[in-house]
């Protein structure tokens, strides 16, 4: 049964570990949430229910934020819109926010930075201090980084240890889509894919995974990044955190 005294949030995200992870985020306000992985399950949902904040991400399989945003306003032109996404490039939350969202929240990110953007926008008391992700070292990093999970997460080991088996199952098929990708020479599917796993990385903790991702993003025509990514990928499964 829906409860009138807290706010209902339309969570948009395609991928598994980071939808568990955004979802606790906010159900931690309190908060309910309606969580969806494409843009068709996203549209259903925005127009047969009333929400007090849309939180969506810009990149989904079956279209964008910015298209979701768009057809949503129709029917709720007031409802407050924030995007999240794993480019952290000006040009990108400039155009999401030309686009009409009110702000855009870089993955990954700690919960409480989630909370603070949510509540800002609908106005609530704030309750949890902002907090800023640490910067990545560039040393070799652990493959499981406890520190780094428990700052997303605010401590919660209960949730680090849920989405860290959420992460290890859907690794595998990660891992193969972007070999796959890398071996075509397909460099648009290569970069859809790492920029959702980058995310998924902050929020539980695969540091050493992170930093592959991350340098394979940089140069994605790059032979010896992909094979370094491969075999941290295969020791992130099987070193589960």
């Amino acid at each position: 049964m829906k409860n009138p005294q807290v706010p209902r949030v339309l969570l948009v995200e395609d991928d598994p570990t980071s939808r568990a992870f955004l979802t606790a985020a906010v159900e931690a306000m309190p908060a309910e949430v309606d969580g969806a992985g494409t843009l068709a399950a996203a549209m259903a949902l925005g127009n047969a229910q009333d929400y007090q904040l849309w939180l969506f991400d810009a990149h989904l399989p079956d279209g964008s934020g910015i298209d979701l945003l768009e057809h949503l306003r129709r029917r709720h032109p007031a409802t407050p819109a924030l995007a999240h996404t794993a480019t952290g490039e000006s040009e990108v939350r400039n155009r999401l926010i030309a686009s009409g969202f009110s702000d855009v929240l870089v993955k990954p990110l700690p919960a409480a930075a989630v909370r603070c953007a949510i509540r800002r926008l609908l106005s609530l008391p704030e309750h949890d201090a902002p907090a800023s992700a640490a910067a990545p070292s560039q040393e070799e990093a652990p493959v499981w980084d406890d520190d780094i999970a428990a700052r997303a997460l605010n401590g919660n080991r209960v949730h680090i240890a849920t989405l860290r088996g959420l992460f290890t199952q859907e690794l595998p098929n990660a891992r193969r889509s972007i070999c796959a990708a890398a071996q075509l020479g397909n460099l648009e599917a290569l970069r859809g894919e790492l920029h959702k796993l980058r995310a998924s990385c902050g929020f539980v903790g695969a540091a050493r995974l992170a930093q592959a991702v991350q340098a394979l993003q940089a140069q994605p025509d790059s032979s010896v990044l992909l094979q370094r990514f491969d075999q941290v990928a295969l020791d992130t499964v099987e070193q589960p955190g």
